[in-house]
C-alpha cells in the first residue's frame, strides 16, 4: 500500500505494477553507475598495459551523466513513494564517493600527477571528502548550496593532469591541498542543477558549455597547452566568485 499526493492532500491508494516498476526502475538507473566505476577502474589497474588517464575519464564522463540525470528521473517517478523499500540517496552517495572521489584521486596517485613523494597525500583529500559527505549539512537543497568544496576531484583529477603537463606538478599539489582544506570548511558552494532564480538556468549553460570544451580536450589529454588551460579555468574562476556573492545574500527563491 502506498500513499498518493493529489494536490496538498495525502491519501492512500495502492500503488499499481507500473509505478512499482517505474519507482524500481529509477533505483536500477541510479546503480548503473557502479558499471561505469567498474570500467573506470579496470582501466585503472589493468595489468597488462599502462593506464590511458583519457579512458579512465570517458567511464567517470559516463556516470556523472547518469548521477546529473537521475535525480530528475527520481522525482518524477516519484520514487520515495512508489519504491520506498530502496533508499536512492543512499545509492547516490555511495555513487558519488566511488567515482567523484576515489577513482579519480587513485588516477592522480597511479599517474604521479603531484610532487615526488607526495602521492599519498590524495588520502587527505579523501578523507575530507568523507567528512564531507557525512556532515549533516552537506546539501542545502532548498537554498541551492553545497557545505564546503563539494567533492568534484573527477574534475580536479582532469586538471592535475593538465597543471602537471604544462607546468608543474606542484601547481596539482598545492591544488590538491587547498581543496582538501576548503572540503571541510563551512563556504557554501553552489550546487548547478538546484541554483537560486534567476542564476540557474545562467549556470547550468556555463557548466555544459566548459564541459563541452573539457571534452574537446580529451583527444590530446594531457597536452592541450597552457593557453588552453588558461581559457577553461575561466568557468571555475565564475562558478567559485558567484558562490561567494550569493552565499552573502539572501535567497528568495520559489521552487
Amino acid at each position: 500500500m502506498g500513499r498518493e499526493y493529489h494536490g496538498s492532500a495525502v491519501t492512500d491508494a495502492p500503488l499499481t505494477p507500473s509505478q512499482r516498476l517505474r519507482g524500481y526502475a529509477a533505483h536500477c538507473y541510479t546503480a548503473s553507475g557502479v558499471v561505469f566505476a567498474f570500467l573506470a577502474a579496470v582501466e585503472l589497474m589493468h595489468p597488462g598495459r599502462d593506464t590511458d588517464p583519457r579512458r579512465v575519464f570517458v567511464w567517470l564522463i559516463a556516470a556523472a551523466v547518469v548521477d546529473a540525470t537521475d535525480g530528475p528521473i527520481a522525482r518524477a517517478w516519484r520514487v520515495r513513494l512508489w519504491a520506498r523499500a530502496v533508499d536512492g540517496r543512499k545509492i547516490d552517495d555511495l555513487l558519488d564517493y566511488l567515482t567523484f572521489v576515489f577513482l579519480p584521486l587513485m588516477l592522480v596517485w597511479r599517474m604521479a600527477w603531484l610532487p615526488e613523494g607526495l602521492g599519498w597525500t590524495v588520502v587527505l583529500a579523501m578523507a575530507a571528502s568523507l567528512l564531507g559527505f557525512a556532515h549533516r549539512l552537506a546539501k542545502d537543497e532548498q537554498a541551492g548550496f553545497f557545505r564546503g568544496f563539494p567533492s568534484y576531484w573527477n574534475i580536479y583529477a582532469f586538471y592535475a593532469g593538465l597543471f602537471s603537463t604544462a607546468w608543474s606538478p606542484w601547481v596539482s599539489g598545492l591544488t590538491l591541498w587547498g581543496l582538501t582544506l576548503l572540503a571541510v570548511s563551512p563556504i557554501r558552494m553552489i550546487y548547478p542543477n538546484l541554483a537560486p532564480r534567476p542564476w540557474r538556468v545562467p549556470v547550468l549553460l556555463a557548466t555544459a558549455g566548459w564541459l563541452v570544451l573539457l571534452c574537446a580536450m580529451l583527444p590530446t589529454y594531457p597536452d592541450a597547452g597552457a593557453w588552453l588551460v588558461s581559457v577553461s579555468l575561466g568557468y571555475p574562476a565564475a562558478y567559485v566568485a558567484l558562490s561567494g556573492y550569493l552565499s552573502r545574500r539572501p535567497i528568495l527563491t520559489s521552487r
